[in-house]
């Protein structure tokens, strides 16, 4: 039986469809350490290293396996461009304004408002699974 089996992103033959069985264990393993990760105590030396390991982790696959470049756009969409800018300053200045009141129950900080939607572990453990494949995501492109 014929199998199309295409060239990935760094030459090397990559078949989608294949090993169900090593994507099932990289899930696996994936969800078993966004649990033990949401498990750290908030602040420790080990929630430190449960984050900063992945977050070295990619930036060194990003680092060790640049991909092709996107070429530019022709044109920028400068209105698009200016949404994200201000949803984004206004963010900042939400969180700098809280800091500098220190959080007051009228206008909590970002973290603070976060941190009271994850507060059980399966909801930390789904917010650090995002979080790893939003890096991974960024790390592919």
């Amino acid at each position: 039986m014929l199998r199309c089996v295409r060239l990935g992103r760094f030459g090397a033959a990559s078949d989608r469809g294949g090993r169900p069985a090593g994507k099932a264990a990289v899930c696996a393993g994936l969800a078993g350490y966004c649990w033990l990760a949401a498990g750290a105590a908030p602040f420790s030396l080990a929630a430190l290293l449960l984050v900063l390991l992945p977050g070295a982790a990619l930036g060194a696959a990003a680092f060790a396996f640049v991909p092709e470049r996107i070429p530019a756009p022709d044109r920028i969409d400068a209105t698009g461009f200016c949404y994200w800018a201000i949803c984004i300053a206004v963010l900042f200045e939400w969180e700098a304004a809280a800091v500098r009141d220190n959080s007051q129950w009228w206008h909590p900080s970002l973290t603070q408002l976060v941190n009271s939607l994850i507060d059980t572990r399966p909801l930390k453990s789904a917010a650090m699974l995002v979080w790893l494949l939003a890096g991974w995501a960024l790390v592919r492109r």
